[in-house]
């Protein structure tokens, strides 16, 4: 397991709020080298992280279920879209699809492999998020991922640390500068 997943809703709640202030002045001066940035740093991160020691986003959350990833997993398992539908999602608050309980239904928590890999929805498929282009779009939910994925977390701290944030405040010049 995940020596960071113990203790990382506490150590992203205790950084939460920062993270908010450091992603809401970087969509501000967005640097031109982001995506590439995170690219990076999502690579460098899964060379040394195995999703199936962790698991905790099947074990702790929902994808969201497009209308095309139903119809595909619903071929797979033989079922009617309907059928499908009723048994295994529900609309969210926010009018998605998503499944009914947690852990995920597909999870094979022994191992945590799932029985739908090769056709899981999407949202699966591109977890955590934090290769996506225009990245700069997802820092709001890159920040609630913070809380489920510890790779998720030390990607965005090592963000913080290769793209800081210069302040703004205004440096008062000695009177010899003013001189000069």
């Amino acid at each position: 397991m995940d020596k960071d997943l113990e203790n990382l809703q506490k150590l992203a709640q205790d950084v939460e709020k920062e993270n908010k202030k450091y992603f809401a002045t970087l969509k501000k001066r967005t640097p031109k080298n982001l995506d590439v940035v995170m690219q990076e740093l999502h690579d460098k991160e899964f060379e040394r992280t195995d999703c199936l020691t962790c698991g905790n986003c099947c074990k702790t959350t929902s994808p969201i279920f497009t209308d095309k990833d139903i119809e595909r997993i619903s071929k797979h398992l033989r079922m009617k879209v309907r059928d499908f539908t009723n048994q295994y999602l529900e609309r969210d608050s926010d009018d998605f699809m998503v499944l009914k309980s947690a852990p995920c239904t597909f999870l094979d928590e022994r191992d945590n492999t799932c029985f739908i890999y090769d056709v899981r929805p999407k949202a699966c498929a591109e977890y955590p998020h934090t290769n996506r282009r225009k990245f700069i779009q997802l820092t709001d939910l890159t920040v609630k991922n913070t809380e489920v994925c510890p790779a998720t977390y030390r990607i965005v701290e090592e963000l913080k640390k290769r793209i800081p944030l210069q302040s703004n405040k205004k440096v008062r010049r000695s009177s010899r500068e003013k001189k000069s």
